[in-house]
């Protein structure tokens, strides 16, 4: 009877962690100039939106904080100065900001801008011009505390995402060959290997929205060596587009079969290849290319000086 290990997996993320600690530093920055709970909450909001997964993403909630405050702001300053009945001016201001957001073509949410107005509508015996500067001042202190700690502690890498997606690819791979050169007349779909090439790409469009600080150098050459590899993966999966076409295979090549063997395929079809047909020197064509195409991939990655079984 065997036991599975479970995966132990942290209660809190670091992302979460990192949050925390951007709020708590926020406020402690905040405290020292006379807190109170509008100040901690838009220190608080501004922390929290500049904790992203991406250094991208992270200036783009960053952006929609400052658009938003200053978008509050500037409509509820200026409807108070109408002198118009409390309701009316959050009303108006409302529906000012949604149209002016939706005219504008502003793809973020005017929650921020809304709630500015209605506090500077709401609270009593405030000067309009002084409350928004303050908020925006709070929620800039909050967005600093967030970016730097969001980009100089423990900054997101999906490096070892890339890594696993690369070699889930190079294990479909080698399965693919396996079921095409098993002896039967099923012929396997490439098509399934989109799955991993899409997941690749995902990573490395994240990869390359990060900004590792005190590692550009060494993020920039990792970004070249993963594009690399992902223009390896979509030649090899034309290549092998162009097999699963072409009905039951012919027979493997001494040269080919060697090199599957040390890349670890189990390789089924056992035809003596005597005289060669055109059959034969079409699918050892195809299937050399395959094979040099996933040791570059692998070489490129830094995987071919750790790993035995590449040819």
């Amino acid at each position: 009877m065997t036991f599975k290990k479970k995966k132990i997996r942290m209660p809190i993320g670091l992302r979460t962690a990192k949050t925390v600690a951007a709020v708590l530093i926020s406020m402690v920055i905040v405290d020292a100039y006379g807190a109170s709970s509008a100040k901690l909450i838009f220190a608080m909001l501004g922390a929290m939106a500049a904790v992203q997964p991406t250094f991208k993403e992270s200036l783009t909630s960053c952006f929609s904080q400052i658009v938003g405050v200053l978008f509050g702001a500037a409509v509820g300053v200026t409807l108070l100065s109408l002198g118009l009945p409390q309701l009316a001016t959050i009303g108006i201001g409302i529906a000012l900001v949604i149209t002016l957001y939706n005219w504008l073509r502003i793809k973020y949410p005017p929650s921020l801008p809304c709630l500015i107005l209605v506090m500077l509508c709401t609270i009593v015996d405030i000067h309009p011009l002084v409350y928004a500067l303050g908020r925006i001042w709070d929620t800039a202190i909050g967005l600093g505390v967030g970016m730097a700690i969001n980009m100089l502690i423990f900054p997101y890498d999906n490096s070892r995402q890339i890594r696993a997606a690369v070699e889930s690819l190079d294990r479909d791979v080698l399965t693919f060959l396996e079921e095409l050169l098993d002896g039967d007349d099923v012929v396997p779909d490439a098509k399934g290997l989109n799955r991993d090439i899409a997941t690749m790409a995902a990573q490395l469009k994240t990869f390359s929205n990060q900004k590792l600080v005190m590692r550009l150098a060494m993020q920039k050459k990792q970004l070249e060596t993963f594009r690399i590899c992902e223009e390896k993966a979509r030649e090899m999966l034309a290549w092998m587009e162009v097999l699963s076409h072409m009905g039951k295979p012919g027979r493997l090549n001494r040269e080919n079969r060697e090199r599957l063997a040390q890349a670890g395929a189990n390789i089924r079809d056992q035809r003596p290849l005597e005289e060669e047909t055109e059959q034969d020197v079409v699918t050892n064509y195809h299937v050399s290319r395959i094979l040099a195409l996933r040791s570059e991939m692998l070489e490129a990655l830094g995987n071919t000086g750790k790993s035995k079984k590449d040819p």
